[in-house]
Formats: C-alpha cells, sequence, structure tokens
C-alpha cells in the first residue's frame, strides 16, 4: 500500500479587484445622501429663533411663513431625498 502524499499547499485564491461593486452605495448616491442632509440641516437652521427675551412678551414672529411652512416643507424634503438616495440602484 502506497501512502498518499498530502497536498500542503494553500488552494489559489483568485484575485478580486476592488470595484465599484463592492460598496454598497455609489458616488451618486452619496451625493444624493449629501444633498438630503443639506436640505434637512437648512429646514432646521430656519426653524431657529423668533422666541422673546422676556417670557411674558408674545413674539408674533414664530408664527412666520419661514417658520411654520418653508422650514418644516425643506425638512421633509430632505428625508425623501434620503430615502430615495438609499434605495436608488448604484450603476456599474
Amino acid at each position: 500500500m502506497e501512502k498518499k502524499k498530502k497536498n500542503t499547499e494553500p488552494a489559489p485564491q483568485a484575485k478580486q479587484p476592488l470595484e465599484s461593486k463592492d460598496f454598497a452605495f455609489g458616488k451618486e448616491n452619496y451625493r444624493l445622501m449629501l444633498i438630503g442632509l443639506a436640505l434637512i440641516a437648512i429646514g432646521f437652521i430656519l426653524m431657529i429663533g423668533g422666541g422673546s427675551k422676556d417670557p411674558s412678551q408674545f413674539n408674533p414672529e414664530i408664527f412666520s411663513f419661514r417658520r411654520i411652512t418653508l422650514a418644516p416643507i425643506l425638512v421633509l424634503a430632505g428625508y425623501v431625498v434620503e430615502i430615495f438616495a438609499i434605495m436608488k440602484k448604484p450603476r456599474d
């Protein structure tokens, strides 16, 4: 009976080049995420202010168009862009 010689060499591994397919998102996805983040930040910045230094004084500026309408629309638009950026398939 002959003893079989064990193969001690490691199995050859295929080299895989680093491609954009290795990442979860593509360049366009990240760009859209940054745009969405900027919209959200601008919306929250527009909500700032309008308060009164004296709590017994009422300042009607808190009910301005910018704080009540424009800022929430920008924040919601930012979240929509974020969701779209996450769901969009990256190009080849």
